[in-house]
């Protein structure tokens, strides 16, 4: 099971993109808002119960200070994903990016792009796969539909433009 948590509820539309990618290959996730500033007892309480849940993996998502992530990191030896979400608060996103990219020596987070939560999605969907055939199988099979896609442009681009490349 994947938990996906975030700082506040305006991330939700962001980390949705992690539990619908989740759903496509049926793993099991728990979402729910953890804040690191403003509720740090039930931050404290979700990293160290995470593993006794059976979580494999946590993503988490946040916007400005960013310190969720790297937080909940700190309680746990799961592996963490961290999601920087440009918020109403950010600068640019960059505060979010690098609050969770600069993670001191010893506390490691894998780190996505600003509102990358679908790719942290597949991300931990690779990480659970790596101890589970049927979710390895499915995600090759989302690789290949991912490639067939691509492929499907360049036809398409073909059929008005013949003079390219075509290997």
């Amino acid at each position: 099971m994947v938990g996906i948590i975030m700082g506040s509820q305006s991330d939700l539309p962001i980390m949705e993109q992690a539990a619908n990618f989740l759903k496509t290959l049926d793993i099991p996730y728990e979402l729910t808002v953890v804040s690191a500033h403003r509720t740090p007892e039930r931050m404290f309480d979700y990293a160290k119960t995470a593993q006794e849940r059976g979580l494999k993996v946590i993503v988490a998502g946040a916007g400005g200070a960013a310190h969720l992530p790297g937080m909940v990191a700190s309680c746990t030896t799961l592996p963490v994903i961290g999601v920087p979400i440009l918020s109403s608060n950010s600068i640019d996103g960059w505060d979010s990016v690098l609050s969770i990219l600069q993670m001191p020596g010893g506390i490691p987070v894998a780190t996505v792009a600003l509102n990358g939560a679908l790719n942290a999605g597949i991300l931990a969907a690779k990480i659970i796969g790596t101890g589970d055939a049927q979710v390895a199988e499915k995600l090759q099979k989302y690789q290949e539909a991912l490639k067939d896609k691509v492929l499907g442009t360049v036809d398409a681009i073909k059929a008005q433009h013949p003079n390219q490349y075509d290997k």
